[in-house]
């Protein structure tokens, strides 16, 4: 059950292939681990996901992209999972991290006026940058253990179940 539920919710391989920010990584993407589905895969592609997902870069897919090709997992999956901070749910996500990283050093978090210059950006960069950065890994690690034991231990029961009803005669 989760091998289907998952195909079909993943982007198509020749897509992946075409796509112009993808090309990058020329015959790397004709290794068949990216495009096969299964128990490792799928585990190993929601962590690289999970992972890159809670990285504060506006290149988050190309770094899913890399950290599959590196793992030798689902490329598909990890890429369409970085997609958990997209514009709608960033800001909470990433506010979440800085308030983690604001805990975990001790420091207030700051109410902090949005100004689209580059004073701005530099001010906001010593001061909010690392709490946000280890908030950030700290959730990426969390996030992409969970994710990957989650999907492990699922796999797991479906293949368990699918052998009880075959002793059964359920099919």
């Amino acid at each position: 059950m989760p091998k289907h539920l998952i195909k079909r919710w993943m982007p198509d391989h020749k897509t992946l292939k075409e796509h112009k920010h993808l090309r990058l990584f020329g015959d790397l993407l004709l290794d068949g681990n990216l495009w096969h589905l299964n128990r490792r895969s799928a585990a190993g592609a929601f962590a690289v996901g999970l992972f890159m997902a809670w990285i504060p870069v506006p290149f988050q897919m190309l770094l899913a992209a890399g950290g599959a090709i590196f793992c030798r997992v689902n490329l598909p999956l990890s890429v369409a999972l970085v997609w958990l901070t997209n514009p709608i749910t960033m800001p909470p996500l990433f506010y979440a991290a800085y308030v983690v990283g604001c805990h975990l050093l001790g420091r207030p978090h700051q109410h902090v006026e949005i100004e689209f210059t580059w004073t701005w950006l530099v001010s906001v960069f010593e001061t909010i940058a690392p709490p946000l950065l280890l908030g950030s890994l700290v959730l990426a690690i969390i996030s992409s253990v969970t994710g990957y034991v989650v999907v492990r231990s699922l796999w797991r029961l479906s293949i368990v179940r699918q052998w009880r009803n075959r002793g059964a005669g359920k099919s």
